[in-house]
Protein backbone atom coordinates (compact mmCIF):
# COMPACT_ATOMS: atom_id res chain seq x y z
CA UNK A 1 0.00 0.00 0.00
CA UNK A 2 1.90 3.47 -1.03
CA UNK A 3 0.45 7.08 -0.76
CA UNK A 4 1.98 10.00 -2.11
CA UNK A 5 5.03 10.79 0.53
CA UNK A 6 4.31 7.33 2.27
CA UNK A 7 6.19 3.89 1.73
CA UNK A 8 4.29 1.61 3.68
CA UNK A 9 4.31 -2.22 3.30
CA UNK A 10 1.34 -3.36 4.90
CA UNK A 11 1.44 -7.19 5.83
CA UNK A 12 -2.07 -8.45 7.00
CA UNK A 13 -2.66 -11.89 8.89
CA UNK A 14 -5.78 -13.93 9.18
CA UNK A 15 -5.10 -13.94 13.18
CA UNK A 16 -2.60 -13.50 15.77
CA UNK A 17 -0.71 -16.71 15.74
CA UNK A 18 0.21 -15.87 11.94
CA UNK A 19 1.38 -12.71 12.63
CA UNK A 20 3.71 -13.38 15.62
CA UNK A 21 5.54 -16.38 13.92
CA UNK A 22 6.01 -13.99 10.82
CA UNK A 23 6.95 -10.72 13.02
CA UNK A 24 9.28 -12.61 15.06
CA UNK A 25 10.95 -14.54 12.17
CA UNK A 26 11.80 -11.32 10.44
CA UNK A 27 13.07 -9.64 13.55
CA UNK A 28 15.40 -12.45 14.29
CA UNK A 29 16.59 -12.28 10.87
CA UNK A 30 17.32 -8.61 10.74
CA UNK A 31 18.89 -8.85 14.37
CA UNK A 32 20.97 -11.79 12.99
CA UNK A 33 22.25 -10.24 9.40
CA UNK A 34 23.06 -7.12 11.83
CA UNK A 35 25.12 -9.19 13.86
CA UNK A 36 27.04 -10.85 11.39
CA UNK A 37 27.96 -7.56 9.29
CA UNK A 38 29.28 -5.72 12.40
CA UNK A 39 29.00 -8.12 15.50
CA UNK A 40 26.26 -6.30 17.17
CA UNK A 41 22.50 -5.30 17.04
CA UNK A 42 20.52 -2.93 18.57
CA UNK A 43 16.13 -3.35 19.31
CA UNK A 44 14.28 -0.89 20.41
CA UNK A 45 10.58 -1.56 21.50
CA UNK A 46 7.84 -0.55 22.81
CA UNK A 47 5.42 -1.67 25.56
CA UNK A 48 1.70 -1.75 26.16
CA UNK A 49 -0.12 -5.26 26.00
CA UNK A 50 0.21 -6.05 22.18
CA UNK A 51 3.71 -6.56 22.10
CA UNK A 52 3.81 -8.78 25.10
CA UNK A 53 3.12 -11.83 23.51
CA UNK A 54 5.64 -11.12 20.57
CA UNK A 55 7.99 -10.41 23.38
CA UNK A 56 7.50 -13.65 24.92
CA UNK A 57 8.00 -15.50 21.59
CA UNK A 58 11.29 -13.77 20.88
CA UNK A 59 12.81 -14.55 24.08
CA UNK A 60 12.06 -18.36 23.52
CA UNK A 61 14.02 -18.27 20.14
CA UNK A 62 18.15 -18.83 20.13
CA UNK A 63 20.37 -16.29 18.65
CA UNK A 64 23.34 -14.89 19.93
CA UNK A 65 21.33 -12.59 22.44
CA UNK A 66 24.46 -11.48 24.33
CA UNK A 67 25.48 -9.52 20.89
CA UNK A 68 22.09 -7.80 21.11
CA UNK A 69 21.37 -4.59 22.67
CA UNK A 70 17.62 -4.08 23.88
CA UNK A 71 16.32 -0.12 24.71
CA UNK A 72 13.03 1.37 24.58
CA UNK A 73 11.10 3.38 22.12
CA UNK A 74 9.26 5.28 25.24
CA UNK A 75 8.58 4.66 28.84
CA UNK A 76 6.60 6.10 31.81
CA UNK A 77 9.42 7.84 33.79
CA UNK A 78 8.52 5.53 37.23
CA UNK A 79 11.01 3.45 39.06
CA UNK A 80 11.81 0.27 36.49
CA UNK A 81 10.15 -2.33 39.49
CA UNK A 82 6.69 -0.19 39.21
CA UNK A 83 4.03 -2.19 37.58
CA UNK A 84 3.12 0.23 34.52
CA UNK A 85 6.97 0.43 34.10
CA UNK A 86 8.17 -0.43 30.04
CA UNK A 87 11.24 -1.31 31.27
CA UNK A 88 9.64 -3.81 33.81
CA UNK A 89 7.67 -5.67 30.82
CA UNK A 90 10.32 -5.97 28.52
CA UNK A 91 12.63 -7.57 31.53
CA UNK A 92 9.67 -9.85 32.76
CA UNK A 93 8.66 -10.89 28.92
CA UNK A 94 11.31 -10.61 26.65
CA UNK A 95 14.39 -10.26 28.74
CA UNK A 96 13.51 -14.38 29.58
CA UNK A 97 15.07 -17.76 28.45
CA UNK A 98 17.36 -17.52 25.33
CA UNK A 99 17.22 -13.55 25.43
CA UNK A 100 18.15 -13.16 29.32
CA UNK A 101 21.69 -12.84 27.88
CA UNK A 102 21.12 -9.47 25.96
CA UNK A 103 22.17 -5.80 27.21
CA UNK A 104 19.44 -4.02 28.37
CA UNK A 105 19.82 -0.07 27.73
CA UNK A 106 16.45 2.00 29.62
CA UNK A 107 15.53 5.39 29.87
CA UNK A 108 14.34 5.96 34.08
CA UNK A 109 17.29 7.76 35.85
CA UNK A 110 17.11 7.61 39.48
CA UNK A 111 16.44 11.04 41.58
CA UNK A 112 16.03 13.15 38.04
CA UNK A 113 12.55 14.34 36.12
CA UNK A 114 12.31 13.36 33.04
CA UNK A 115 11.73 17.20 32.27
CA UNK A 116 15.75 17.89 33.43
CA UNK A 117 16.56 14.51 31.99
CA UNK A 118 16.29 14.54 28.07
CA UNK A 119 20.41 15.20 27.56
CA UNK A 120 21.11 12.33 30.07
CA UNK A 121 19.15 10.13 28.41
CA UNK A 122 20.26 11.44 24.73
CA UNK A 123 23.59 10.59 25.68
CA UNK A 124 23.02 7.48 27.24
CA UNK A 125 20.97 6.19 24.27
CA UNK A 126 23.76 7.66 21.63
CA UNK A 127 26.71 5.81 23.92
CA UNK A 128 25.23 2.45 24.24
CA UNK A 129 22.63 1.95 21.49
CA UNK A 130 23.28 4.35 18.78
CA UNK A 131 23.15 3.08 15.66
CA UNK A 132 19.13 2.40 15.88
CA UNK A 133 19.03 -1.37 13.79
CA UNK A 134 15.32 -2.54 14.33
CA UNK A 135 12.62 -0.47 15.83
CA UNK A 136 8.81 -1.64 16.67
CA UNK A 137 6.80 0.55 17.09
CA UNK A 138 3.08 0.72 18.17
CA UNK A 139 0.13 3.22 17.71
CA UNK A 140 -2.86 3.85 20.05
CA UNK A 141 -6.60 4.23 18.94
CA UNK A 142 -5.47 7.99 19.27
CA UNK A 143 -2.95 7.39 16.97
CA UNK A 144 0.32 8.33 19.09
CA UNK A 145 3.14 6.70 18.80
CA UNK A 146 5.81 6.02 21.21
CA UNK A 147 5.28 8.93 23.69
CA UNK A 148 4.26 11.44 20.90
CA UNK A 149 0.61 12.20 22.32
CA UNK A 150 -1.74 14.55 19.84
CA UNK A 151 -1.46 18.05 20.18
CA UNK A 152 0.93 17.57 22.77
CA UNK A 153 2.94 20.87 23.74
CA UNK A 154 6.42 19.12 22.97
CA UNK A 155 5.19 17.97 19.55
CA UNK A 156 7.01 20.62 17.85
CA UNK A 157 10.22 19.96 19.43
CA UNK A 158 9.56 16.21 19.27
CA UNK A 159 9.12 16.40 15.15
CA UNK A 160 11.71 18.61 14.39
CA UNK A 161 14.25 16.98 12.57
CA UNK A 162 17.32 19.89 13.53
CA UNK A 163 16.89 18.38 17.26
CA UNK A 164 19.93 16.79 18.10
CA UNK A 165 18.68 15.27 21.02
CA UNK A 166 17.45 11.99 20.25
CA UNK A 167 15.18 11.77 23.77
CA UNK A 168 12.14 13.83 24.47
CA UNK A 169 10.19 14.30 28.04
CA UNK A 170 6.80 14.56 27.07
CA UNK A 171 3.71 15.05 30.03
CA UNK A 172 0.73 13.67 28.46
CA UNK A 173 -2.54 15.40 28.24
CA UNK A 174 -4.43 12.12 28.23
CA UNK A 175 -2.72 9.36 29.56
CA UNK A 176 -0.94 9.19 33.26
CA UNK A 177 2.78 9.69 34.21
CA UNK A 178 5.39 11.73 32.28
CA UNK A 179 7.02 9.94 29.64
CA UNK A 180 10.28 10.11 27.93
CA UNK A 181 10.03 9.33 23.69
CA UNK A 182 12.36 9.09 21.01
CA UNK A 183 12.18 12.28 18.86
CA UNK A 184 10.72 11.83 15.28
CA UNK A 185 14.41 11.94 13.75
CA UNK A 186 15.76 9.31 16.37
CA UNK A 187 12.77 6.74 15.13
CA UNK A 188 13.60 7.85 11.66
CA UNK A 189 17.40 7.12 11.64
CA UNK A 190 16.72 3.33 12.44
CA UNK A 191 17.73 1.23 9.21
CA UNK A 192 14.44 -0.98 9.92
CA UNK A 193 11.49 0.46 11.04
CA UNK A 194 8.02 -1.87 11.94
CA UNK A 195 4.86 -1.05 12.95
CA UNK A 196 2.53 -3.33 14.61
CA UNK A 197 -1.31 -2.59 14.80
CA UNK A 198 -3.85 -5.19 16.10
CA UNK A 199 -7.68 -4.89 15.49
CA UNK A 200 -10.00 -3.46 13.00
CA UNK A 201 -10.06 -0.03 14.94
CA UNK A 202 -6.32 0.53 14.48
CA UNK A 203 -6.09 -0.68 11.10
CA UNK A 204 -9.09 2.14 10.59
CA UNK A 205 -6.73 4.61 12.50
CA UNK A 206 -3.41 3.62 10.63
CA UNK A 207 -5.79 3.96 7.43
CA UNK A 208 -6.42 7.46 8.08
CA UNK A 209 -3.33 8.31 9.37
CA UNK A 210 -1.78 7.70 5.80
CA UNK A 211 -3.88 10.08 4.13
CA UNK A 212 -3.14 12.76 6.95
CA UNK A 213 -1.76 15.67 6.53
CA UNK A 214 -2.12 16.93 10.46
CA UNK A 215 0.88 15.04 12.16
CA UNK A 216 0.02 16.81 15.31
CA UNK A 217 -3.56 15.72 15.59
CA UNK A 218 -2.70 12.28 14.21
CA UNK A 219 1.59 11.64 15.52
CA UNK A 220 1.84 8.14 13.62
CA UNK A 221 1.62 10.30 10.51
CA UNK A 222 4.48 12.18 11.03
CA UNK A 223 6.73 9.00 10.52
CA UNK A 224 4.47 7.51 7.96
CA UNK A 225 4.57 10.55 5.59
CA UNK A 226 8.24 10.77 5.86
CA UNK A 227 9.66 8.77 2.86
CA UNK A 228 10.85 6.21 4.83
CA UNK A 229 9.74 2.40 4.25
CA UNK A 230 7.48 1.47 7.30
CA UNK A 231 6.80 -2.19 7.41
CA UNK A 232 3.11 -2.64 8.97
CA UNK A 233 2.32 -6.17 10.58
CA UNK A 234 -1.78 -5.98 11.45
CA UNK A 235 -3.84 -9.24 12.36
Amino acid sequence: MEEVGTMTNLKKFKNKEELLEELSSDIVELLQDEIEEKGKASLLVSGGSTPKPLFQKLSNIDIPWEKVIISLVDDRWLEPTHKDSNELLVKENLMQNFASKAKFVGMFIEGKTAYESDEDCSLTYEDNVFPFDVIILGMGGDSHTASLFPENEKLKEAYDLKNENLCISIKPDTAPYDRMSLTLGAILSAKNIILHIEGEEKLKVYEEALNSKDIFKTPISAVLNNERLIEVYHA
